[in-house]
Formats: C-alpha cells, structure tokens, sequence
C-alpha cells in the first residue's frame, strides 16, 4: 500500500451487529496508533409492536444515538442504543444530504398499516442522518414491499431531467415516481405518479393490473442516457423510462439476473444473478454489462461457487467490490466461497475484469471507505460470525488487519464516522 498504512491513519467507524431481532453498537476508533473498541450502552427492549419500534438513524458527532420514532416522528438523541430499535435500509439521495429510509410493510401483506392503511408501505426522509443536526422531512406512501431506489437528476448530457426518487414496489409490480425539488411544494416528497410494469404478454394478469407479476428488484438512473432502468425480475427484461414523461419507453430481454447496478460514470449496467439448476454441485455468480449508450449487452462473466451479495464501489470509482453469501443446495453449499469478496477494475469497463479474490474468513456483513491522504484508501468491512472489522486496501482489497469487536452475530453493518 502507497502512503499511510491501517497502523498510522486515523479513523473512526461504527459497527452495528445484530440478530435481526436485537442488536448493539461498537465504535473502534484508531488515533496515533492506537485502538479503541468501545460497546456503546444498551437501553432495554422498548417491548413495542414491530411497527412501533424506533428507527435507528445513525450516530452524532459525539456518537450519541439518533432514533426516530414512527409514530410521532420524532427524532431524539440519547447516549444508549435501545436493543430492540429498527435499523432500516437506507438509500442517499447523490446530490443532497437527504436519506431514504424505507419500510416495506407486512411481511404477508406488504402494507404500512401506521402510516398507510391498506393502500401500500412507505419511505421517510431525514436529512443530516449523521449530525445533532438531523431532521425529519417527511413520510411518503408508495405501493407494496419490498422496495429499492434511484434518483434521477440533470447532467451535462440530459439537462432536462427533473429531481425525481423512483421506488420500486415489489409486491404490486409498480414504481413511485416521488418529487425530489424542495423549491417546488407542490411535488416535493410527493407521489408524482405510479408507473405499472406490467406485461400482460408475459402475464396472466390483464394490461395495467395491480398486482401483477412483474416483480421490481433492480432499479439505477444513467445520468449519461438520462434514463431510469429497472429490472423486472419476473418477465426477465428492463424497462428504460424517461424521467421526464414517467412512461416506459424500451423493454429490453435481460433474463437471469435479480439486481441491477450501475458504474460511477453512468456509462454501463451491472447486472448480477445465480445459476442453481445448470448444476447440481455448484452455483455459478452471472454477471452481465448493458451499455447505456446502445442498450446492449457487451460483456458477461459466470463464476463457479459465488453467490453474490452486495455490491460496493470505492471512493476514487476504480473498483467494485462484491461481497458473498450462500445459497443453492446442501450439495452447492458444500462447495460456495460465501466469504469471498470480489474486486473488480472499473477502469476497464466495458470488460469485467476481476483483479482479486479476497477471502475474509466468513461472509462480508458491509462495507465502507476512507479515503488518506497521500495514499490509496482504505476498505472496511464487518464480519457478522467472527465479530470482527477487517480493515482492507481500499485499491486491491487485501486484508491489512483484522481487529475482534465482539463475540459475532448473524447480521452487521459497518459505516465510516
């Protein structure tokens, strides 16, 4: 490593580790070369229904607790964590200090019954998620869980593009195309328009139904095409929208994948899925590069005995990191890499070029970076069994040290303070 090492570079970073039910707080601080895990003080399991729970938004400046409460929707500070409080999925908003946290309802019905009824789930918005500064902005009804997001916005190559967030609505096979301008009240945080997916010549249901099995689970923007892409999982395609007239404009027959990613510069599309039936012992990772430009696929790549997880791109936009999991049969099991993590050179797109194949000693819970000074940046990640923070070569993903946190857990995620 060029530079400053792991030993001689501050930093501070936060590790949540839970078993989906309760969880914990650590920070391991490195200052002068010396390292400190501290367990932030737990408060007692509120004992409130699911949906009551508090929401966990993220640590001050100070470390203190940041919650917010679903009901009132308040955001309080306080210096414990309570055990049971909800860490929920969070999409940033590229262009604002604007967080999504999103809720996708009932795990049966897919509804938001708090903030919804029985007419969908929901987002909220809070901005500053990492400062005594934070604040609530509001909540938004969308359709049905399990919901991802993109943000669309103007760019030198489509200037015409509104501030728009689109969610995918998993249950109903729709997207919600929310108004993202603060100076317009009248759209702003508001439903601008639901988008159907449906492909009745791929469907039982009939044209424009709701719900239907179009499946939503992959959705990036392009600000080079200046066009919003989202996979629909259950007919094996992509739907290119335009933001500025909301309707779907091309289908584009992009079978065996299950998520959707797209490089820094808006250029190409990742698309990432599994192969657990071509054989019996093995999953086979299936990779594909769709190119903005021509909505063609110029590149693929199949890897024996990964399932991909996340994925992750570094603070220069010069690698994706893919972390791994398990999956498929007890035969396939026996043979997966599930604590591989996978660097790609982005630089040499549209070829996916893999550079190395880190294994972490159990699966990556998250990752995050640090950029140094003089120096390539550094990589972060949690591992959930083993209970320890890896800190990684930010460029090439080699292991620079492994610090112990706790005894290990099913679930962690770790964050850059």
């Amino acid at each position: 490593m060029n530079g400053k090492t792991s030993s001689d570079q501050d930093f501070t970073v936060a590790y949540y580790s839970g078993d989906r039910k309760t969880g914990s707080i650590s920070t391991i601080t490195r200052k002068a070369g010396k390292t400190t895990v501290t367990a932030l003080k737990n408060a007692q399991d509120t004992g409130l229904d699911k949906a009551l729970k508090p929401i966990f938004i993220g640590l001050t400046e100070d470390q203190q607790v940041i919650l917010l409460d679903p009901k009132s929707k308040e955001i309080t500070f306080q210096d414990d964590f309570p055990v049971d409080a909800f860490p929920a999925h969070i999409y940033s908003d590229p262009n604002s200090s604007r967080d999504l946290f999103m809720n996708d309802g009932e795990k049966e019905t897919g509804n938001d019954t708090l903030n919804c009824g029985d007419q969908g789930s929901s987002i909220s918005v809070v901005e500053n998620i990492a400062s005594s500064s934070a604040k609530y902005l509001g909540t938004t009804c969308v359709g049905r869980g399990h919901h991802q997001a993109t943000f669309s916005y103007p760019s030198p190559q489509a200037p015409n593009v509104p501030n728009t967030i689109y969610i995918s609505n998993l249950k109903d096979g729709t997207l919600s195309a929310i108004g993202n301008d603060p100076a317009n009240a009248e759209t702003y945080l508001k439903v601008i328009t639901t988008i159907n997916l449906c492909e009745p010549d791929k469907d039982d249901a009939e044209a424009g139904a709701v719900p239907n099995n179009a499946f939503p689970h992959g959705l990036v923007y392009s600000q080079v095409s200046g066009k919003v892409y989202n996979l629909n999982n259950g007919y094996g395609t992509i739907a290119v929208i335009d933001p500025v007239t909301n309707s779907i404009e091309e289908l584009i027959a992009f079978k065996g994948h299950s998520n959707l990613m797209i490089s820094p510069d808006g250029r190409y599309i990742i698309g990432r899925g599994a192969d657990r039936k071509s054989d019996a012992d093995h999953v086979v990772a299936k990779l594909s590069v769709l190119d903005t430009a021509t909505n063609e696929i110029v590149d693929k790549a199949d890897l024996a005995d990964i399932y991909i997880s996340k994925y992750y791109f570094n603070l220069e936009a010069t690698r994706l990191y893919l972390t791994t999991g398990s999956s498929g049969s007890d035969e396939q099991k026996a043979n997966i890499k599930s604590d591989a993590l996978l660097v790609f050179d982005l630089t040499a797109l549209p070829e996916l070029k893999l550079i190395n194949e880190v294994r972490l000693g159990s699966p990556s819970g998250s990752l995050d970076f640090l950029l140094v000074d003089g120096g390539d940046s550094l990589a972060f990640s949690s591992n959930s069994s083993q209970g320890e923070l890896l800190v990684l070569n930010g460029s090439s993903g080699d292991i620079i040290e492994r610090i112990a946190v706790n005894d290990g857990v099913a679930h962690s995620r770790t964050w850059v303070l």
